[in-house]
């Protein structure tokens, strides 16, 4: 039975209709660039995070540089986020001309030990960039407070966490501002690069607006230097219909979790998903660990189930940050976790017996060591 990591297909097919007539609207009202599609799709998510101001820019990526960008951060500054994300989050803090600097995950659940970051707070420290990893919400309070007792910026990656909460409040509702992707496989995902910015910050979502506009509020009148990152009408049309499903589509992905959980449990050596305690996990991917993931890889592969690995490379392991010279105890957690981390197929419209046939293969798969 073949099972694909991700089956965007069968997503569309279910709103197909509503999908077309959407992009055909934009199409005939020549709205591709702002517009009523894209201010629409701004009020509707700031609605639903009870949040004032929603910003449509081009990607997530564009969305952390805008962020760091308009707080001011830049040569001679650092910013401290987790050793295990995308490269979004850290490539954008060197952009502005500011630093990164890596602290290691949690045992448990794989986002930012809040216990390690005081220990990298220095007096070039601006901000602080938890990334809300997998679905999963930082300890988020206790980095807040850390932010409030050395008056630093708190910006959230959340990318990965549409709708998550902690202590019953959404993830992206703690710090200044808050950034957030619709690349196409997310939780609430376009049909191409899309992101946002959210804020309570009037004067900061005011020059947010203008950066990520070339510098402008009003066509021909530059106020300064900006950028050109902007939703388009399409995506954000796209982003409208799929705004109404978005609970229901978390849902089932919390119950795909459960059922993979249940079925995985105490088999061999794997480790599944621990939940954060007052938390709710919205399951953008449900990561396993196994001392033998690349062998158990190999082996779904050759069953027809695909798997990804989140991430294969602690950031301070790449290339592109080998002129930092992080001494590798720094993320000891990390480097072991990239050997071990096996992202399985999740997705609204995974089926339960694809889900058992993927759990039943793992099990295959160990019953023979």
């Amino acid at each position: 039975m073949p099972v694909p990591f991700l089956d965007l297909k069968a997503q569309y097919n279910s709103i197909k209709k509503e999908i077309d007539s959407a992009i055909a609207s934009v199409i005939n009202d020549s709205a591709f660039i702002g517009g009523k599609y894209v201010k629409e799709f701004e009020q509707n998510f700031a609605n639903a995070y009870g949040i004032k101001h929603c910003i449509g820019c081009g990607n997530g990526t564009d969305a952390i540089y805008i962020i760091l960008r308009m707080l001011g951060i830049g040569a001679g500054d650092e910013v401290i986020t987790a050793a295990n994300t995308w490269i979004s989050t850290s490539e954008t803090i060197s952009q502005t001309g500011a630093r990164p600097v890596f602290a290691d995950i949690d045992n448990e659940y794989y986002t930012i030990d809040e216990n390690l970051i005081e220990a990298k707070i220095t007096p070039k420290t601006k901000a602080i960039i938890p990334v809300h990893l997998y679905g999963q919400v930082c300890n988020i309070d206790k980095i807040k407070s850390l932010c409030e007792k050395h008056n630093l910026y708190l910006i959230e990656d959340c990318a990965q966490s549409h709708f998550s909460q902690y202590e019953n409040k959404l993830a992206g509702t703690f710090g200044i501002a808050s950034s957030f992707s619709f690349y196409p496989g997310k939780n609430l995902g376009a049909y191409g690069d899309a992101g946002c910015i959210i804020t309570n910050d009037d004067a900061l979502a005011e020059r947010i607006r203008k950066f990520a506009n070339h510098g402008s509020a009003k066509k021909h009148e530059h106020e300064f230097e900006g950028i050109n990152s902007r939703l388009d009408g399409i995506q954000a049309a796209v982003l409208n219909v799929k705004l109404k499903r978005i609970h229901e589509w978390t849902e089932r992905r919390i119950a795909n979790a459960s059922l993979y959980s249940s079925l995985l449990h105490e088999t061999g050596d794997v480790i599944t998903p621990a939940i954060r305690e007052n938390s709710k996990h919205t399951f953008h991917l449900y990561v396993i660990r196994t001392k033998y993931r690349d062998a158990l890889k190999k082996f779904l592969a050759e069953n027809e189930i695909e798997t990804s690995i989140h991430y294969p490379a602690a950031l301070p392991n790449l290339e592109a940050y080998k002129y930092l010279n992080i001494p590798p105890e720094d993320y000891k957690l990390t480097n072991i976790f990239q050997n071990e981390i096996l992202s399985l197929p999740m997705y609204p419209e995974l089926t339960n017996e694809q889900i058992h046939f993927v759990a039943a293969s793992i099990r295959d798969f160990f019953s023979s060591r």
